[in-house]
């Protein structure tokens, strides 16, 4: 087959360092049963390593010249091929197995992808992602830094996470212009608390870094009073970036029992 041409809609940078491959591979560690979805295969670097330790891999990849190339390469017996946007895909319909999720994923979609995988927190043994550099510095962060933000927390809340793997813009054709890292996520509910009510410690994170140099007595009005606050024993003055994630799920469940 003819190369194929990166597609910048697509966020296409393809994997083809050896070393980082197989760096990926070891620390994703797939068993023979395993049931392993990797997110935009691209040309095949990670799906080949995989598939010789796999009986079976299911790929999400969206673009067709490159589905054609996977069908071409590899049997149905040994590679189901998920036609479609990873942003509206179900993992869960895969199996009723616990899955491990694997991908180079496109930088121009990262974060909502990373919020649209959240929700399968629950059906994960873990996940193992290429990112832009900044995006993971940003979802491994601390309070008080100025990574840490509603990502950080909305992750740090469901997943124990960290940095295994950092990856030069050399290690891809056509190379990024940024730096690229791995990161592992394993969840772990409860880390930080349990939220009664997901959707409103979301809404309750993003309202408060909606502005992020303003304190939480001006980003929360109308959601939090001062009093809410200081019941907690929370500063009103800090900003949203100094409050630890357990303070957000903490700050959420009072929200919940007033309103109840």
């Amino acid at each position: 087959m003819s190369k194929h041409i990166p597609r910048k809609r697509f966020g296409q940078n393809f994997l083809q360092d050896a070393g980082v491959i197989a760096g990926i591979v070891h620390a994703v560690n797939p068993q023979t049963d395993d049931v392993v979805i990797e997110i935009g295969p691209g040309l095949a670097a990670i799906t080949r390593p995989l598939l010789q330790r796999l009986k079976h891999l299911h790929v999400v990849e969206i673009d067709r010249d490159i589905i054609s190339r996977l069908e071409a390469e590899f049997p149905p017996e040994k590679l189901t091929i998920h036609a479609g946007d990873a942003l509206a895909f179900d993992f869960a319909s895969v199996s009723d197995q616990p899955l491990k999720i694997v991908g180079n994923l496109p930088y121009n979609i990262s974060t909502p992808l990373l919020f649209h995988l959240a929700s399968y927190g629950q059906r994960v043994t873990d996940m193992h992602f290429m990112l832009q550099k900044e995006v993971i510095e940003r979802m491994v962060a601390e309070p008080s830094t100025a990574d840490y933000g509603r990502l950080t927390v909305m992750l740090q809340y469901r997943f124990e996470m960290e940095t295994i793997l950092h990856v030069p813009p050399g290690a891809f054709w056509p190379p990024p212009k940024v730096d690229s890292a791995v990161v592992r996520m394993i969840p772990m509910p409860g880390r930080c608390g349990v939220a009664s009510d997901e959707a409103l410690l979301e809404k309750l994170v993003t309202q408060a870094f909606s502005q992020r140099r303003k304190t939480l007595r001006n980003n929360l009005k109308g959601m939090a009073e001062v009093a809410d606050l200081e019941a907690l024993g929370i500063d009103p003055g800090l900003r949203p970036e100094n409050l630890p994630v357990e303070d957000f799920v903490r700050l959420a469940n009072h929200l919940a029992a007033r309103r109840a």
